[in-house]
C-alpha cells in the first residue's frame, strides 16, 4: 500500500444505489473513568466519556471482537456530526461498507468535546490540560474497560480524529486491523496551521473579559476564534459561490459567528485548540504495522498538499498509502472529510487490503 496518489473524483464514485440509506438510530451512553491522569499533570476523579454505538459486537472463537469500528471527530466537534446523511447515510446503512447490521460502530465524544467531560462543566480553567495522547488513552479505556472491545476492525477519524488515527497505530499497535486518517498530516502542528490556531487562542486568552477563564459572559475573543474556524474550514470557491457580494459575505459571516458563539464556550474552544501541543507522530511512523490509508484534499486550507508533508512521510509507514483528492464541485475544503461519498471507494480498498469485510 506504500505510496501516494492523486485521483479524480468521478461521478461513479459519488453515485450509488445505497447512497444516503437508512441506518439504525444510535444508542448513546456514558462511561466514567475513575482517577484519570493527564500527561501534562493533574487528574480528574471522574472523566466522563460520552459515546454513540450502532450495531452489536461480534467475537471469534478466541473471544476477539472482529467487527468494531471506532469513528473519531475533529476539533470543537462531537460524535453527533457523523449522524447525518452525508456520513452515516453513506456508510452505515444496509449493504453499505460499515453496515450497522454487521458492524459494531463506536462514535466517541472526545475529552473536552460534546457530552464528555470538558472545562465548561464547571472546572473552567482549572480543568487539567489535555493533549491528543490523553484523548487516545481515554478512547482505548472506553473501548476496553467500558464496552469490552478488545480489537478494532478499523479506526477512522476526521481532522483531529485523523491525527488520533496516526497515534493509534503507534500507541496501540496490533489493536486495529486498519487505519484511515482523513484531512490530517503525520507531523507537528506548525507553520500556518499553528499560526491560525494561535490567532484564535490569543484572542481568547488575551481578552480582558476572559478573566482567567472565570467569565460570566462569553468573551469577545470567542468571535475571533469562530471567524478563524470559518476561514479555514471550507474552500474559497465555495465561499465565493455562497457569498457573491460584500453584503452577502458579511451576512453569512455574521450568522456563522453569532451561531457559533451561542452554542460554544470559550474555555472549551481554547482547550480544544491547545490540545495539539503533544501531537507529533513523525518519530514513530515506522512502528505503524497496520495498513493505513490517509486521505487529504487539494482544497484543504489546513493541510494544503503544497507542503509535501504527507507525501514525504507516508513512505515511512510500512503498509501506508496516501491519496489526495483534487478540487471538484463536490469537495468542501477541510470539511470534505465528512462527505463520505467523496472517499468511500478508498475505504472499500482499505477494508479489502486489510482483511476483507467485517
Amino acid at each position: 500500500m506504500r505510496g501516494i496518489a492523486r485521483v479524480a473524483v468521478v461521478l461513479c464514485a459519488l453515485a450509488s444505489p445505497a447512497s444516503a440509506a437508512d441506518y439504525p438510530a444510535p444508542v448513546q451512553g456514558d462511561y466514567v473513568i475513575r482517577a484519570f491522569p493527564f500527561a501534562a499533570g493533574g487528574s480528574l476523579a471522574e472523566l466522563k466519556m460520552h459515546y454513540r454505538t450502532l450495531g452489536r459486537p461480534r467475537k471469534d472463537a478466541a473471544g476477539r471482537v472482529v467487527n468494531a469500528v471506532l469513528v473519531l471527530h475533529g476539533t470543537t466537534g462531537s460524535g453527533a456530526q457523523f449522524i447525518r446523511p452525508e456520513f452515516a447515510g453513506e456508510l452505515f446503512g444496509a449493504g453499505q461498507l460499515l453496515d450497522a447490521a454487521t458492524h459494531y460502530i463506536v462514535i466517541v465524544d472526545n475529552i473536552g468535546h460534546g457530552l464528555s467531560s470538558k472545562p465548561s462543566d464547571g472546572l473552567r480553567a482549572a480543568f487539567p490540560r489535555y493533549g491528543y495522547r490523553d484523548m487516545v488513552t481515554a478512547q482505548h479505556r472506553l473501548l476496553t474497560e467500558g464496552l469490552g472491545v478488545n480489537h478494532l476492525r478499523l479506526v477512522i477519524g476526521t481532522s483531529m480524529g485523523g491525527m488520533h488515527a496516526w497515534l493509534w497505530g503507534q500507541m496501540h499497535p496490533g489493536f486495529a486491523d486498519a487505519l484511515m486518517p482523513l484531512a490530517s498530516v503525520p507531523g507537528q502542528i506548525s507553520g500556518r496551521n499553528r499560526m491560525w490556531r494561535r490567532v484564535a487562542i490569543d484572542a481568547i486568552r488575551n481578552d480582558p473579559a476572559w478573566q482567567g477563564g472565570r467569565y460570566t459572559a462569553q468573551p469577545g475573543g470567542l468571535r475571533v476564534a469562530a471567524g478563524m474556524l470559518a476561514l479555514v474550514g471550507s474552500n474559497p470557491v465555495l465561499r465565493q459561490r455562497e457569498s457573491p457580494t460584500l453584503a452577502a459575505a458579511d451576512r453569512w459571516f455574521t450568522d456563522y459567528v453569532d451561531t457559533f458563539v451561542r452554542t460554544a464556550d470559550a474555555n472549551d474552544v481554547l482547550y480544544a485548540l491547545e490540545a495539539s501541543w503533544d501531537y507529533d507522530p513523525a518519530p514513530g511512523l515506522e512502528r505503524i504495522a497496520a495498513p493505513l490509508l490517509a486521505v487529504n484534499f487539494a482544497d484543504d486550507l489546513v493541510n494544503p498538499p503544497e507542503l509535501g508533508i504527507l507525501e514525504r512521510e507516508i513512505a515511512r509507514v510500512p503498509k501506508g498509502r496516501a491519496v489526495v483528492l483534487p478540487f471538484s464541485e463536490q469537495t468542501r475544503g477541510h470539511g470534505s472529510h465528512t462527505i463520505a461519498a467523496l472517499w468511500r471507494h478508498l475505504l472499500a480498498e482499505l477494508l479489502a487490503a486489510s482483511g476483507g469485510g467485517a
